[in-house]
């Protein structure tokens, strides 16, 4: 045999081995791999929830693996100790984009692993542009599901004077909280006496008591929640030194509330109120009826033609409603508030102006003022022409 043919057959003697190992190797890669596709699905839905119905199987295998291997950049926070702050997501901005900003403002660990959480579980489809509230304290997989929902966790409640309980509860829902407004109105209907205001046993109703003022709740707080802390505002607005003032107006305040809802009511302007509410002092001291309208557009309710709870304008028969709450056919004051009134008409009611008006009626000039009459005759006499 020739020097060539020997070393020829000598190195193919010394690769025979070698790729053998090599072939066993890949063999082995290959059953670890196919055992991994069977395998991380399930590892990852036990970690990470369960998949986009939308990815097939070779993708579900694929993106499990990856979020294995970046399980501590999802299942971690960015930062325990961390605060929420504001980010926006801006109408029609990409996942990658979105993902970077996260990555880069601190609220999450990494945006290639956030990325794929998002597309592996499909909430890349359901981000929402507007302004969240997150926090570098949450997970990846917690940041993914805020982002979902653009609706703050915090909202503000705006309760105007002269609402009455009816609005409060449409404005609930109308402002994004998860109460249902008739719930909301079932909880209100359950409390009375005591439990509107302690020391008042005689409390028929929350309505008069649900003290107008903007309040910040959590978007899932109870209607039991947002009814006693109104409760308590109005508690702690109506001070002793006011209570004392109303009793020396001869009312206990269950009647002040009642007649400060009115007042409120009537009132556009409320540098007038000190006005109106002497206009029925005087009406009371000498028996004569309140002819309040807004008294009978509480007692007629919704109107669904104008879609509102207080009917404008009333026509003669309206006027002729039978309910205890009209002052057009029974003297005195109604059987409880009409409205909620603000801390300015309890304050007219507490310290009246002292006046001879027995009358008022709208000026025509669309200031929302009135003339103040002492007759009837002035009274007529002040009739839009």
């Amino acid at each position: 045999m020739s020097s060539k043919n020997s070393a020829r057959a000598r190195r193919s003697s010394c690769l025979t081995p070698l790729l053998v190992i090599l072939l066993g190797a890949a063999c082995i890669l290959i059953l670890a791999g196919l055992g991994g596709l069977a395998v991380a699905p399930r590892l990852a839905e036990q970690s990470f929830g369960p998949p986009s119905p939308g990815l097939g199987q070779f993708e579900k295998a694929l993106y499990s693996i990856q979020l294995l291997l970046q399980k501590n950049n999802l299942l971690e926070p960015a930062d325990p100790a961390g605060s929420a702050k504001p980010f926006t997501i801006d109408q029609g901005e990409s996942v990658n984009s979105i993902a970077l900003n996260l990555e880069n403002a601190g609220i999450i660990r990494d945006a290639g692993a956030f990325r794929l959480y998002l597309i592996y579980s499909g909430l890349d489809k359901g981000i929402q542009a507007g302004d969240h509230q997150l926090s570098p304290a949450q997970t990846a997989l917690e940041v993914a599901k805020g982002i979902q929902d653009a609706t703050p966790r915090i909202l503000t409640l705006r309760v105007y004077a002269g609402w009455r309980t009816e609005e409060i509860a449409a404005a609930l829902q109308s402002n994004g909280f998860l109460i249902d407004a008739q719930n909301f109105l079932t909880a209100a209907a359950e409390l009375k006496g005591e439990k509107v205001l302690l020391g008042y046993p005689d409390i028929q109703s929350v309505e008069g008591y649900l003290f107008p003022d903007d309040y910040r709740f959590n978007r899932d707080v109870t209607a039991e929640e947002i009814l006693m802390t109104m409760l308590q505002h109005f508690d702690e607005a109506v001070s002793q030194d006011l209570r004392d003032a109303i009793r020396r107006q001869g009312l206990s305040l269950e009647d002040a509330v009642t007649l400060a809802s009115i007042v409120q009511k009537e009132a556009v302007v409320p540098d007038e109120q000190p006005i109106i509410a002497s206009v029925f002092y005087n009406r009371m001291q000498k028996g004569m009826k309140l002819d309040s309208d807004p008294t009978v557009q509480y007692a007629l309710g919704f109107d669904p033609v104008k879609k509102t709870w207080w009917k404008n304008p009333l026509s003669a028969s309206d006027l002729k409603f039978v309910s205890p709450y009209n002052t057009y056919i029974n003297t005195g004051l109604p059987p409880g508030p009409i409205s909620n009134p603000g801390i300015s008409a309890l304050q007219a009611v507490a310290y009246p102006a002292q006046t001879p008006y027995y009358y008022f009626r709208a000026r025509c000039d669309g200031s929302g003022r009135h003339f103040f009459s002492a007759t009837y005759e002035e009274h007529l006499n002040n009739a839009c022409q």
